[in-house]
């Protein structure tokens, strides 16, 4: 027998004890032992048709554990329909171009995750947070790198986009310092602006002068187009949205499904 068919043999016999003893039936408990898995059920079934008062009473005193196990299930459903997903997008090799594009973490890692994002986004700053748990969790294995999706061809979003590429190419550590400093302060990026952006560059002890040259010049021009071409290739339609090797993510998922798509990629020979 399954576990999910013990779990469930349990779960019958035990609700039946449950019920039958509230209704007050002698010796049950005793002989619920020996009943089948069917005559458990359509004993319960019975004793619940007559008495829906006993699980409206039960779900009240147990609602926590209640939503619990509907949210495991829901988790399992959607990592099934996931991991079904990935085994496709494995079988096909997508392309972009990373040049010029700071990489956080090794170079080498056995997975890259590659993420089309924009700084202005609220679930790009929720799936952020969960890509440097993954970072941190898997160390030399995961890298990053950013790829700028902005949500308005102008305005704060294209703007921030612009500042990202334009540090980075002074300085790559001071990029990423920048990456995280823009999805924590998010609100107020949209609320400053330019403004915001100025002050966080001066910050982190950039050189503002050939900021604002870089700002201007061709090589971000052309990094930012080429983004916005590569997401154009994969039909991407909304951010945040990832390739984990070959795997797409799409959306913020949560730390332990995101956890999945790295694992099947670390285990995948040949799916970068």
């Amino acid at each position: 027998m399954g576990v999910w068919k013990k779990n469930l043999k349990k779960a019958v016999a035990g609700g039946f004890v449950a019920a039958t003893m509230l209704l007050g039936a002698p010796g049950f408990e005793a002989r619920s032992e020996s009943l089948s898995d069917e005559a458990l059920a359509k004993a319960l079934q019975k004793v619940l048709r007559d008495r829906p008062d006993i699980v409206l009473d039960v779900l009240r005193k147990n609602s926590e554990a209640v939503l619990d196990i509907a949210q495991q299930g829901s988790n399992l459903r959607r990592k099934r329909s996931l991991e079904k997903q990935w085994d496709e997008d494995i079988k096909t090799v997508k392309d972009v171009r990373l040049e010029g594009r700071p990489v956080l973490g090794s170079a080498s890692a056995r997975v890259r995750i590659v993420a089309f994002s924009d700084f202005t986004c609220h679930f790009c700053q929720q799936a952020s947070e969960v890509v440097d748990s993954l970072l941190r969790e898997f160390g030399k294995d995961v890298s990053l790198v950013f790829k700028n999706l902005p949500l308005e061809e102008k305005g704060v979003s294209n703007l921030a986009s612009a500042y990202f590429v334009a540090v980075s190419q002074q300085d790559e550590s001071k990029a990423w310092a920048l990456y995280r400093k823009l999805f924590a302060d998010r609100e107020r990026l949209v609320a400053e602006g330019e403004e915001y952006l100025k002050n966080a560059a001066e910050g982190l002890g950039v050189d503002m002068k050939r900021l604002s040259r870089d700002l201007r010049g061709k090589k971000v021009g052309d990094i930012l187009k080429e983004d916005l071409q590569d997401a154009r290739k994969l039909g991407i339609e909304g951010t945040p949205y990832f390739l984990v090797n070959n795997i797409v993510v799409r959306g913020a998922l949560p730390l332990d499904l995101f956890r999945s798509a790295v694992q099947k990629a670390l285990e995948t020979k040949g799916s970068r």
